[in-house]
């Protein structure tokens, strides 16, 4: 059995749909966080399946910019969440509704 691009775009879209329902159904700031950068490492293995079956370097580049932003994306989420944790003693989201009312 050969794996072909059809393989990595369904693992890609299944990666996908489970990190879109965790930031759905999810209410922990860190374990939505955790399913945000599922999204992106999904969308990150159909960019580098499509470089590869396509034989160009043009995925490889964006997977390298969203490298790039992710790391950016870690530090500053991580940062956010901790504050949150700092000042309200909590990371669920149900009782971060200071700006509600």
């Amino acid at each position: 059995m050969t794996i072909g691009l059809y393989h990595y775009v369904l693992l890609s879209g299944l990666l996908f749909a489970l990190g879109f329902f965790g930031v759905l159904l999810r209410r922990n700031t860190l374990v939505i966080y955790m399913c945000l950068e599922l999204m992106l490492i999904a969308s990150t293995l159909a960019l580098v399946a499509f470089s590869r079956f396509n034989g160009t370097m043009d995925g490889n580049v964006f997977v390298f910019f969203i490298l790039t932003v992710a790391a950016a994306e870690v530090a500053v989420g991580l940062a956010i969440i901790v504050a949150l944790f700092r000042q309200r003693q909590t990371v669920q989201v149900q009782d971060l509704n200071h700006l509600k009312n």
